[in-house]
């Protein structure tokens, strides 16, 4: 086998392998649109391969060439096509559609008329370079719209493999030159090919990370105010108090029970109490820190975990801003509601080591807080320092 047929080999196997490939890509859903065209151009690539290795060597020159360029100019218009949907822009593609019909009329008059070998190749070469300085063109521009780094290798490749096309006049009727000719062409065709993929398969990774970045929003936040939620604060709440805490400071688990919530629900409907709670949950968030944790838990209920904590004022600092926020009016189509909150806290790690036992002590301090006559916080107590109601 001569080097001349080795690389079309090479080329036709590895041609092959892209379009199959193109081709099961095309099949997964959402994939972007230009895949299945690519698969197409690349079978077409593998094509033109074959063709040079079973047709005669002796046939007409001008014949044989026909074949081969008409199978290239598939290719191309097959991978502009492929790269007008990529980046969605579809309606300027009718020009260089008719430009690509054009050409391939023009080849069997070109063999009808008996044109020179010569003015053959100029043309079908710059029918080449036109197409990959488009597709260069193209892929530059729109590089934003993808994996970025990888796009503007796409479009190097596609400049660089047009720039080649222009000597194919030379390349295809000089003996000295056509190996390593068509060797770097097979490269660049490659390298082309290979960057596409390599684009749709960060697509692919992006999406599976935006799934998983999804389904962990939905396992660790209220899907209704956006806050974390109890899975949350059990899955990280001993991260989350190695990070915030240092020497002699402290946490604070604040047990956030709204007041009057209720009527709410009852008189204006759920869609209205939806709102409400949303509102609180703003609100929550405006009155804290970055480094401090809100979470919805149910209902109208809600912890606030406040973290780097000199002392206990510091804590009674932040649950009186939070009942000041809490208090002001909420507006909600029109109406007006105005709410409180019973606010019951517990340290750490003073009243427990744990979230469990730190939320069951703050639940205990926001009912105390409820029995006394709301909208007010208490610090929690064990039972032992609770002060006895008079006897009288």
């Amino acid at each position: 086998m001569s080097a001349f047929d080795t690389v079309h080999v090479i080329g036709s196997t590895i041609y092959i392998f892209y379009s199959i490939l193109f081709a099961w890509l095309s099949r997964i859903p959402r994939t972007p649109p230009g895949t299945g065209w690519w698969a197409l151009a690349t079978f077409c690539a593998f094509g033109s391969r074959l063709w040079f290795l079973f047709v005669p060597a002796n046939a007409d020159p001008l014949l044989f060439e026909a074949g081969y360029a008409i199978l290239i100019i598939l290719e191309k218009t097959l991978l502009m096509v492929g790269i007008h949907r990529f980046f969605g822009q579809e309606k300027s593609l009718g020009p260089f559609l008719a430009f690509c019909a054009l050409t391939l009329v023009w080849v069997p008059i070109s063999n009808f008329i008996s044109a020179s070998t010569l003015v053959f190749g100029l043309f079908f070469g710059a029918f080449n370079v036109v197409v990959l300085f488009r597709v260069a063109w193209i892929t530059f521009t729109s590089r934003a719209e993808g994996p970025t780094q990888t796009l503007i290798a796409t479009a190097f490749f596609s400049l660089v493999l047009g720039l080649h096309w222009s000597t194919y006049p030379f390349l295809r009727f000089s003996t000295g030159y056509r190996v390593p000719g068509f060797f770097l062409g097979t490269c660049l065709v490659l390298l082309l090919y290979l960057s596409l993929l390599v684009a749709l398969l960060l697509i692919f990774q992006k999406r599976l990370e935006d799934a998983e970045q999804h389904a962990l929003n939905l396992a660790y936040h209220d899907p209704l105010t956006g806050l974390k939620n109890k899975r949350y604060m059990n899955a990280l709440f001993d991260n989350a108090l190695i990070l915030a805490t240092r020497p002699h400071q402290k946490v604070a688990v604040c047990y956030v029970d709204l007041d009057h919530f209720k009527p709410i629900n009852d008189s204006a409907g759920h869609h209205i109490g939806d709102e409400v709670l949303k509102e609180v949950a703003s609100r929550l968030i405006q009155s804290t820190r970055s480094t401090d944790i809100c979470s919805r838990i149910g209902g109208d209920e809600f912890v606030v975990i406040a973290t780097q904590l000199e002392n206990e004022a510091h804590i009674q600092k932040i649950a009186t801003k939070l009942l000041e926020k809490l208090a002001q009016p909420i507006r909600v189509e029109g109406k007006v509601f105005r709410l409180g909150a019973s606010i019951g806290i517990s340290l750490y790690p003073v009243h427990g080591s744990d979230l469990t036992a730190l939320l069951e002590c703050a639940d205990e301090a926001m009912y105390r807080v409820k029995q006394s006559g709301r909208n007010g916080f208490q610090i929690y107590q064990s039972p032992e320092n609770v002060p006895m109601p008079d006897a009288t």
